[in-house]
């Protein structure tokens, strides 16, 4: 076949300290200065996805300004491919951290050569840190897992019927790996490349699909592990050939050659006669290169074994293999496998073991319970509708999509039709969402559990969103459920921006949590409460700020946002909340300006609501003339066809006059 290759014992990568003489060459029409780098053509040799340095034709030595040349001294580092030098970068190989947080903190190669332009234009590079940094927006791992599923899940219009989550084991290294493979469409070498590129997004032209910014798959494997290889299988279509594309995406091969650039390595094959042949884009020696740095830095051994991975997909699908997962600050890894056999769980913060054994005995609030850390309790309530026939499959056994509407007892149901502000973006004005409000089964117990699960286009958002922190027990056991389209959500799907669109909305949750709050308590056992929108409720009674801990159920002090509640938030004396003189007056000085802008809120919406009164009255009476006019139309035509019935009843009664007086007559004649 001709993808075989002869299998090379590659040698472990060893840092030189060999110096050598470069040339800085100086162009003799005072352009800036270009420095002539042997490592260049080698560099360029591997697919750069984006700011890959590109150097300035040559011109013969004959005409090069040897007077301006001048000599520096920089240090080298071997081609871990090869024995010529591969790229330049600080002497001694960089060290691998393998927790996350930490892993950005390395500066690359000293000195990079900002003088060379791409065809004559200037261009920003982007530095292979950047993918560290991009993926620290997903401060929650299980998130992460969520941006893949999302793209899984979009592949449904492409045929795809699962999407499997597992656990392998790295036979080069020795340690776990993870595994996401769909059956989908696949990706032919053009989409792959683009999957790769930072910011490429053909979804946001589809409105039935998740993801729009293009940077999901790069922010969500660099976040689950250092390091990921794409298998990737797309049938043939419109007279095209199948095509097969490996792709890497390496932050330690990167970091530890001491890139400036991001460079991914990629290999395509295409279908022709029933076999798979290479897809050479430049030479075949380019390819070589880009299949001995896939091999040394991916957890396969030869490109037979990398090839051997398609046959464990039938004709079409995407198989996504992240390895060097992170670690904690114990060095166990951030996954935790072992826990359950059938689940991914996190280990830290996130694992809390008294709800786990609350979870046991609370089955109602389960999800509540264990969501921030297990990652088949998170994927079941994922989804608002999952496709059928759709199957997502953890580790072997079938996720099963839960409703928390399930959760609930004594539900109720209300439509909350969004507000625009002056300032906003109305897609639709008729975008509505209706709230599912109730408490939990388990409420009577006085379980710690609220908040209201949201979702965008049918995917969570915010997983049990807590909005209202009060004093006390007060909303304890409500939940709810809603689907707002109408609020966009952030680049990590674990928020929304923050906008009046969405303030307005939770402002409005709040309402409704505290009015079915303070109606229905007394029937889970606590004492009644009467409703009061004028006061009764402490200055801690306020809505969250749109943050990654506002689903907390040990709640978070964050500002008012309740207009609707003009009294909500009594002024505080000294002694109150702790502060005095000038702190309080700053303090209180800040509540009145919140009570002014609800005001103002509040006296928008009355007017509004006036303006609203009188269009409808207008309308009424606009309808009621319609009425008066149809009824004496018809009572015009009512009097008509009665006058008509009257002359046709006379002119009947003439007519029988006449034929009995013609039978009189008639009569008469034949007596005689």
């Amino acid at each position: 076949m001709d993808n075989e290759v002869k299998q090379e014992t590659i040698p472990p990568y060893i840092p030189r300290d060999d110096t050598v003489t470069l040339i800085d060459l100086c162009s003799s029409d005072d352009d800036s200065d270009v420095e002539e780098h042997v490592a260049e053509r080698r560099y360029n040799s591997v697919n750069p996805v984006v700011g890959a340095k590109r150097g300035r034709d040559t011109t013969s030595s004959a005409a090069l300004d040897k007077n301006n040349a001048k000599k520096t001294t920089t240090t080298m580092v071997e081609d871990p491919c090869s024995n010529n030098v591969f790229s330049n970068m600080p002497s001694g190989r960089v060290g691998s951290c393998k927790q996350f947080w930490k892993a950005g903190d390395y500066e690359g190669a000293p000195g990079g050569n900002w003088d060379l332009s791409s065809g004559g234009f200037d261009h920003v590079r982007v530095h292979p840190k950047f993918l560290h940094s991009n993926a620290t927006s997903h401060k929650w791992a299980l998130g992460a897992f969520a941006e893949l599923l999302d793209n899984a899940l979009d592949e449904v219009a492409s045929g795809a019927t699962y999407v499997n989550v597992d656990m392998l084991e790295n036979k080069k290294e020795g340690n776990r790996m993870l595994l996401i493979e769909d059956n989908g469409g696949g990706m032919d070498p053009e989409k792959m490349r683009q999957c790769m590129s930072l910011g490429y997004s053909a979804k946001s032209k589809l409105a039935n699909t998740i993801g729009q910014y293009g940077n999901g798959f790069k922010t969500s494997t660099m976040r689950l592990g250092a390091d990921v290889i794409v298998f990737s299988r797309c049938p043939g279509k419109d007279g095209k050939s199948s095509t097969q594309s490996i792709g890497l995406l390496s932050y330690t091969f990167l970091r530890s050659t001491g890139k400036e650039d991001i460079v991914v390595p990629m290999l395509d094959y295409e279908k022709r006669d029933h076999e798979w042949s290479k897809i050479v884009r430049s030479s075949l020696s380019d390819w070589d290169k880009n299949v001995k740095t896939i091999i040394q830095w991916s957890p396969f051994s030869s490109e037979e074994d990398l090839l051997r991975q398609f046959g464990l997909m039938k004709d079409c699908g995407t198989r996504i293999i992240i390895y060097n997962l992170w670690e904690d600050d114990h060095g166990l890894l951030e996954l935790d496998f072992d826990a359950d056999p059938h689940d991914i769980q996190l280990r830290g913060v996130n694992r809390d073991e008294k709800n786990i054994k609350m979870a046991a005995q609370f089955p109602n609030s389960r999800h509540f319970l264990t969501f921030k850390h297990s990652l088949r309790s998170y994927v079941s309530i994922l989804y608002l509708r999952i496709p059928p026939a759709f199957r997502i499959i953890l580790r072997g056994k079938d996720v099963e999509h839960h409703n928390i509407v399930n959760d609930m007892m004594q539900t109720e149901q209300i439509t909350y039709r969004p507000q625009y502000g002056a300032d906003s973006y109305v897609k639709d004005s008729n975008m509505s969402a209706v709230v599912v409000l109730g408490f939990v089964k388990d409420a009577k117990h006085h379980v710690d559990v609220q908040g209201f699960n949201v979702y965008h286009k049918n995917r969570l958002i915010k997983p049990f969103w807590r909005i209202w922190n009060a004093a006390g027990s007060d909303g304890r056991g409500v939940i709810g459920v809603l689907e707002a389209n109408f609020v966009e959500p952030a680049h990590d799907k674990q928020g929304f921006e923050r906008t009046t669109v969405l303030s307005r909305l939770e402002t409005r949750l709040v309402q409704m949590q505290k009015i079915y709050w303070s109606t229905n308590c007394h029937k889970i056992g606590y004492a009644p409460r009467r409703y009061k929108p004028g006061n009764g409720y402490s200055h801690r009674d306020t809505s969250p700020e749109n943050d990654p801990e506002g689903f907390s159920p040990s709640g978070v002090k964050t500002r008012a946002s309740d207009k609707f509640y003009s009294s909500s938030y009594p002024s505080h004396h000294k002694g109150d909340n702790g502060v005095s003189g000038k702190d309080s007056s700053m303090y209180l000085q800040e509540e009145l300006r919140r009570e002014k802008e609800r005001s103002k809120a509040l006296e928008d919406e009355v007017n509004l609501a006036r303006e609203k009164i009188e269009e409808m009255s207008k309308e009424q009476e606009n309808l009621i003339e319609i009425f008066t006019e149809e009824r004496d139309r018809r009572d015009g035509e009512e009097e008509s066809l009665r006058r008509k019935l009257e002359e046709a009843s006379n002119t009947i009664e003439e007519l029988l006059n006449k034929i009995r007086k013609l039978e009189d007559s008639k009569g008469s004649s034949w007596r005689r």
